[in-house]
């Protein structure tokens, strides 16, 4: 049946592409579909984007991010895995809730359908029940698109994605195996002993998938070097996929070289097929994207990030993007210095061009962020507070002013100066998942203030994910301080914004603009930290 889609073009069937992993997790799977996904859009294709998490948690909200990394919140408030932060700053789209299915939001909606009567009495069971619904979600995902990619979290043979590669297989039986295309991604380490590419775990992992009724139609090998030709021929002979469609995958300068990458490789030529769509890309920005990357440029600046998660950088990949890209726009060589928030003092915040505290929940290392604050706020520090990075400057300048207690709620319950409180409704729900303020919200910048000509507008939306506020009741101190409030919501309740008076720069959100910046399109509060370090 001929549908039309929401941008207009018309197409006789929805189209799929499956991105399944094998051997280890963390191989590439985002990167790719995201990169796949760019050049088709690059060809003139409507894309859209969902990852399908085998995990039985309702959302990413609460896992730890030094094991996960970052939690990536879309406009809707989603509280999701950070491979949905790749698909946003690959495709340059807003992703909602629909773009993220974990295992549990959707076993969890079964059994509610359940207790509901709506399943006439069945037993429930993994299949057909749970796959269906598997199905369903990523059916509705797909709706408008010419082109819905799917990426299938974990590595293939996990027991917890057994239920997700068999839905997929049934979903490519109902919508018709020419309208899906399976593209498996595997690692093939060097055994420097031996000095030789090991193909066996890639092997074994195609042996997997194939054992379950998926026949990949394209093999990605990552490697950390290029491997050789050999290589690919012998992946191909045991996997039953044509040796053109074994596309090597090596370690590169940056990723956001791999759309031109797939663009030149055989896997171009498969898509084509695929689609019918034999347009060559528009890769453009991409070129003039990894120029910048690899440009040399004669400015510098060193930027101090004032963090907890010291062991894992995607804990912080929205921001230490956002940085890199204010970086590529202003032609200016931007070096991400760590600070631990634990170990921190002056020789460390001096020792940088501008100071960055990102979001974060805890009391650990809260007081070398307050410090890192009060720091930049004394000595003129260009400085950038995100979410929890506003609440810190906020207890610094309040401490700053007399109040020598004050304190966020989050961190001293008992504190007389309670700058930082929760919001309404929210005491008791402090451990509990998806109750935060999440998503989009509308602010009003003071006209003139740092803020407002920084974005070049007062009205302004941001994405949230925090629980606690400032408290307006102590706003002579904070002023007193050094800070003004330079943003609030639209009724003037909750604080959005502060900055300092007669700094250099010094101005905090307490949304995250970092989920919104692209690598070809920098975020104005990022930009305008880098132009004052320099």
């Amino acid at each position: 049946m001929e549908t039309t889609n929401t941008h207009g073009s018309k197409q006789a069937k929805q189209k799929y592409i499956f991105v399944t992993g094998g051997v280890l997790s963390g191989v590439g799977k985002g990167i790719t579909a995201a990169s796949i996904g760019s050049v088709l859009q690059a060809k003139g294709e409507y894309v859209s984007i969902q990852k399908c998490d085998p995990y039985l948690n309702v959302d990413a909200g609460l896992l730890n991010p030094a094991e996960h990394g970052e939690c990536f919140v879309t406009k809707d408030g989603a509280e999701t895995d950070l491979d949905l932060g790749h698909y946003e700053r690959f495709l340059d789209i807003e992703l909602t809730q629909k773009n993220a299915s974990l295992a549990g939001r959707i076993m969890s909606e079964l059994i509610a359908s359940e207790r509901a009567g709506n399943l006439s009495g069945k037993t429930v069971q993994l299949v057909p029940h749970f796959t269906n619904a598997i199905q369903q979600k990523i059916v509705e995902a797909a709706e408008g698109s010419d082109v819905h990619i799917v990426e299938i979290g974990g590595t293939v043979g996990d027991y917890e994605g057994l239920a997700f590669i068999e839905a997929i297989r049934e979903l490519g039986q109902k919508v018709g195996r020419e309208n899906c295309l399976f593209i498996h991604v595997v690692y093939v380490p060097f055994i420097g002993t031996s000095k030789e590419f090991k193909t066996k775990p890639a092997q074994n992992a195609l042996q997997d998938l194939r054992s379950f009724g998926i026949f990949p139609d394209a093999v990605v090998v990552r490697t950390e070097t290029p491997a050789p030709e050999n290589v690919a021929r012998k992946i191909s002979l045991l996997s039953g996929v044509p040796q053109d469609y074994i596309v090597d995958m090596p370690n590169v300068d940056t990723v956001y070289r791999i759309p031109e990458i797939i663009a030149k490789s055989p896997l171009h030529t498969l898509l084509s097929k695929f689609t019918g769509n034999d347009t060559e890309p528009e890769l453009g920005k991409w070129n003039r994207l990894t120029e910048a990357v690899n440009a040399s440029f004669d400015k510098k600046v060193t930027v101090g990030l004032v963090a907890k998660y010291m062991e894992n950088e995607d804990t912080y990949i929205c921001v230490l993007e956002a940085l890199k890209a204010a970086g590529w726009t202003l032609g200016v060589d931007v070096d991400i210095k760590w600070i631990n928030a634990e170990k921190c003092g002056d020789d460390d915040f001096a020792a940088v061009d501008a100071l960055v505290v990102p979001g974060g929940f805890g009391e650990r290392g809260i007081e070398g962020k307050i410090a890192a604050a009060n720091y930049a706020l004394e000595h003129k520090k260009p400085y950038l507070g995100l979410c929890l990075g506003l609440q810190v400057s906020v207890i610094a300048a309040a401490r700053r002013s007399g109040l020598t207690d004050a304190n966020s709620t989050e961190f001293n319950p008992t504190t007389k100066h309670d700058v930082v409180y929760i919001m309404e409704g929210q005491a008791g729900k402090e451990s509990t998942g998806g109750t935060l303020r999440l998503g989009d919200y509308l602010a009003v910048l003071t006209e003139g203030s740092v803020a407002a000509n920084t974005y070049g507008t007062t009205d302004i939306i941001e994405r949230h994910r925090h629980r606690y506020e400032v408290n307006q009741r102590f706003k002579d101190d904070i002023e007193k301080g050094g800070l003004v409030i330079s943003g609030t919501s639209p009724d003037g309740k909750l604080v959005e914004y502060v900055e300092a008076a007669d700094h250099p720069y010094f101005l905090a959100t307490q949304a995250h603009p970092e989920f919104r910046s692209r690598p070809y399109k920098a975020h104005p509060m990022f930009l305008g930290l880098i132009k004052s370090a320099l």
